[in-house]
């Protein structure tokens, strides 16, 4: 076969491999060769989706909803999580400014494609999930990242905000919780953030909640409810990890209508309207009291208790408490530069191939997201498996050698 035949797209050569789905691969490929590995690179719960929802799916079989739907979901759907807006985030939304689309990753890139050009700017605080970069890739943008470190929950400030922001500017890009760190932006810190955002009218906010159901402190706070920048948020959400319901993909956004009309326009020619099944299973679940996600979320917030303190046992590793979702994220800079059977650790991906081969744990390297110091351990995993991969990690730290 030619060379010319062979040829890929541009924008294919501009996107790097998802990390996440990457160190999947190279765990099942482990897992293919009789090698037991307990896989933390996945952010999934290990929940089951809630019987109600399920039998809201069932129905919606038995009553024939198996024909094409409205491009940007069915309108009582988004009548429900318009409602669910402005009963969990303060936030008065219309059906007309919904759009329900194949997953969160859909809403997100929906939106930069549908506002977002070649010669514009978008700021990226680090550590960032690790689609928000190629996603910034394939519009033709130049991604501007904020770094940060563990000292500072991973933070960034209005101050620093305002500093990176140029005439280019045209998005900002974070979630809170945030995966990778589980840092959680408090309402006075998004506050202090949407003043400067307000100074900018070009600037507009994707503020990725998918989270918000998986907070261990104060309830989560959205930008958007805040009035001086409601103009300039686009509010991103979903079922999947709130509701245990990754494999439904389903995700959607609050936004101004104008965005949503975009969005509706472009998702038309990609994907037309998200799974019929699955959005009357969103329903169900939106309309529900969110109280029946707290027994996961305090599930969560044990594992987090025992990992947290199993991993500051191993020496040089820094370790924080996270505020939100289901992962630590260690700073592991103290390894760099050491070695095992002559192979050098020269940063967080060695060490996350290192760990993988030869402690038979899969995590993802922090390089992923933004921050090369550190490595994302997820702990949406049993008890059971997140002790024995603590033990299986201790024991490979102690034989790197410096």
């Amino acid at each position: 076969m030619s060379e010319l035949l062979q040829q890929q797209s541009e924008i294919l050569e501009r996107l790097s491999e998802s990390a996440t789905l990457a160190m999947t691969r190279k765990s099942r490929e482990l897992s293919a060769k009789g090698v037991h590995v307990v896989n933390l690179s996945l952010g999934e719960p290990d929940f089951e989706t809630p019987d109600f929802i399920k039998e809201a799916a069932k129905e919606a079989i038995d009553q024939n909803y198996t024909h094409y739907m409205p491009v940007n979901g069915y309108d009582d759907v988004r009548k429900a999580i318009a409602a669910k807006f402005r009963r969990d985030n303060n936030i008065d939304y219309t059906a007309e400014q919904i759009v329900v689309s194949t997953g969160a990753k859909q809403s997100i890139i929906n939106v930069i494609l549908s506002t977002v050009n070649s010669d514009d700017e978008v700021i990226l605080p680090a550590p960032y999930w690790v689609s928000y970069i190629e996603m910034v890739k394939i519009a033709g943008a130049k991604p501007v990242v904020i770094p940060s470190t563990i000292d500072r929950a991973y933070k960034f400030s209005a101050a620093e905000l305002e500093s990176y922001i140029t005439p280019k500017t045209r998005m900002l890009v974070f979630s809170s919780p945030c995966n990778p760190s589980g840092s959680v932006w408090s309402e006075a810190e998004l506050r202090e953030i949407a003043a400067v955002v307000a100074k900018h009218p070009r600037l507009l906010v994707i503020s990725d909640e998918i989270y918000e159901h998986i907070v261990y402190g104060a309830a989560n706070f959205s930008m958007a409810s805040i009035p001086e920048v409601y103009d300039q948020v686009i509010t991103v959400n979903g079922v999947a990890k709130g509701w245990a319901m990754t494999g439904w993909r389903i995700g959607y956004i609050g936004a101004p209508l104008w965005i949503a009309k975009a969005c509706t326009k472009l998702q038309g020619q990609f994907t037309s309207g998200a799974s019929s099944i699955a959005q009357r299973a969103t329903k169900a679940a939106v309309e529900a009291d969110p109280k029946a996600t707290h027994h996961m979320r305090d599930t969560f917030a044990e594992r987090r208790e025992i990992v947290s303190a199993l991993l500051k046992e191993i020496p040089g590793l820094e370790v924080n408490k996270p505020e939100g979702a289901f992962y630590l994220f260690p700073d592991v800079s103290a390894y760099f530069g050491a070695s095992f059977d002559g192979n050098i650790i020269a940063n967080a991906d060695d060490l996350a191939e290192y760990l993988l081969s030869e402690g038979h744990v899969a995590l993802v390297s922090g390089g992923a997201f933004g921050s090369p110091d550190c490595l994302r351990i997820s702990y949406a995993a049993s008890e059971a498996d997140l002790r024995e991969s603590i033990k299986r990690l201790k024991a490979a730290f102690a034989k790197l050698k410096k």
